[in-house]
């Protein structure tokens, strides 16, 4: 079954020191094109974020957000760094009798000195487990939405198979009637003229302008690229690149019926194949 490449999955988690979110985004892209934006405390896992990503897609541009929000207690949480407090009141008492009228140092300037208050470093390996998990769970609803929206455009695109294939046969039944028309044209035209023509010639001719106008080659070609859309589709691998080449190929022999064309439902035919085959590469184009 084939899947779309056009989905989005969110994923939300609360934790004791705060909550992470994770938005997946996929749309139409030539190849796999995954964009990963993480916050400092995700970056160690960008790489793991692609690989993980990897093995479940085969096409699409895919964005992927990360976010962190920590629980305001943790905001306030800080730890005190005596040693350097210490080290910073000595030194003050050090230089205090070469200033002269130094004021006395109060407690919140040494406070304030870099590295005596440390905030509380959160647990990193928590953070990332909990990511992992995100990503998972989004991977999964990813892929389910992207299977769904894969069953639609399967069943769209079967539709337009049988709509071409129904005119395959209608043009196929035509053929012998399309030659014979030329014939009686050609025999009514000499008969206006009123000329004796050769017979073997114009067996000849009549031979020459039906390999010319006989689309019976092209109509087996629909039939076989038909029938291999049709197997396609049942794969569980990445068609849409294979389904693209065969929508050129579908396309290329509706226009050479249209180029042989010798009446007008022919034409009429040729350009309908043509809207059907044009109406499944539009498809075709979101398909991974």
């Amino acid at each position: 079954m084939i899947r779309s490449m056009t989905a989005f999955a969110r994923a939300e988690s609360e934790q004791p020191w705060g909550s992470a979110q994770l938005e997946l985004r996929s749309v139409n892209n030539r190849y796999l094109d995954i964009a990963p934006r993480l916050p400092d405390e995700l970056r160690p896992l960008e790489s793991v974020v692609r690989e993980r990503i990897g093995a479940k897609l085969g096409r699409g541009k895919v964005d992927c957000v990360f976010k962190i929000s920590y629980a305001s207690d943790r905001d306030t949480a800080f730890t005190l760094n005596l040693t350097i407090a210490e080290q910073v009141v000595r030194a003050i008492e050090q230089i205090q009798p070469l200033l002269e009228n130094a004021h006395a140092v109060t407690p919140m300037e040494v406070l304030r000195w870099p590295g005596v208050i440390q905030a509380s470093v959160p647990d990193l390996k928590a953070i990332q487990a909990t990511a992992i998990e995100l990503l998972d769970g989004a991977l999964s609803e990813l892929i389910a939405m992207r299977t769904r929206e894969g069953e639609k455009i399967t069943a769209m695109i079967v539709q337009r198979c049988d709509n071409i294939e129904s005119i395959v046969s209608s043009l196929r039944v035509r053929v012998p009637k399309i030659l014979a028309e030329i014939r009686r044209k050609l025999e009514a035209r000499l008969e206006e003229l009123k000329a004796q023509p050769d017979q073997e010639r114009l067996e000849q001719e009549m031979l020459y302008l039906a390999q010319k106008l006989d689309i019976t080659e092209e109509l087996d070609r629909l039939d076989a690229h038909l029938s291999e859309v049709r197997q396609v589709l049942e794969s569980e691998e990445p068609v849409g690149r294979r389904l693209d080449f065969l929508m050129q190929e579908l396309n290329r022999e509706a226009n050479t019926i249209g180029s042989k064309s010798s009446d007008a439902e022919t034409t009429r035919s040729s350009v309908d194949l043509k809207v059907f085959i044009e109406q499944i590469r539009e498809q075709v184009q979101n398909v991974e």
